[in-house]
């Protein structure tokens, strides 16, 4: 008998309980062998990853990653779109599981809560463009900033509000941002890190204070 007839013959109330959505693939791609822009481009995502690990080294609540893949629908696997952004964090999954990329149908439908595109002038456009509008109206992000490492003055940031729409976050007179979804600031600070002296972006606690480094923490309580 054919697929075609058995459906015919089958009540209607079964052929929908039967039914199931397409599978997501499982042979993901992570890795297309692109590097960053430049070097500084690189540095200034392991700092905001790693200062960030530092302030929260006693827990194991979030995950953050750096130019990795955010796979979320089978479609924009089957266009190849593979890019993920520079720096993101997610809040209230398991820290310590290991992962190649975020794929959002393995992780409970749960997208980032907090995303920097670090930007240079080819991609500045689309930062500031197609990817603001992916993060607002797909992943609901909620506090999306950029900053290209060769300007200081280039940081901008937007928090999603009740009706899932950013709005622009105003700077304080220190000219940071604040991220409500992290409860830190987000502004330059001057200084060398891998031999590059430049105005890094850098997170900010409540009072003010410089969020550090492993290196920079343990030097300090050293001291």
């Amino acid at each position: 008998m054919s697929v075609e007839i058995a459906t015919e013959t089958m009540p209607e109330t079964t052929a929908v309980e039967n039914w199931k959505p397409a599978m997501p693939p499982n042979d993901l791609i992570f890795d297309d062998g692109e590097p960053l822009e430049t070097n500084r481009h690189r540095i200034a995502m392991n700092l905001l990853i790693r200062s960030l690990q530092q302030a929260w080294c006693d827990r194991n609540d979030f995950f953050t990653g750096g130019n990795m893949f955010v796979y979320f629908s089978i479609e924009q696997v089957r266009n190849k779109d593979f890019r993920g952004p520079d720096f993101f964090v997610v809040l209230d999954v398991d820290g310590n599981k290991e992962r190649q990329g975020w794929v959002v149908w393995e992780e409970g439908g749960r997208y980032p809560d907090v995303i920097v595109e670090l930007m240079s002038p080819s991609t500045a456009e689309i930062d500031k463009g197609f990817k603001k509008n992916l993060y607002e109206r797909v992943f609901r992000t909620r506090n999306y900033f950029v900053f290209n490492p060769f300007n200081p003055n280039s940081l901008e940031g937007w928090q999603l509000d009740p009706n899932f729409h950013y709005q622009p976050l105003a700077p304080n007179e220190q000219g940071w941002l604040w991220c409500e979804a992290l409860g830190f600031w987000l502004g330059t600070w001057q200084g060398t890190i891998d031999r590059d002296s430049t105005m890094w972006l850098r997170f900010y606690d409540t009072q003010g204070n410089l969020v550090l480094l492993p290196e920079e923490a343990a030097q300090q309580q050293a001291q």
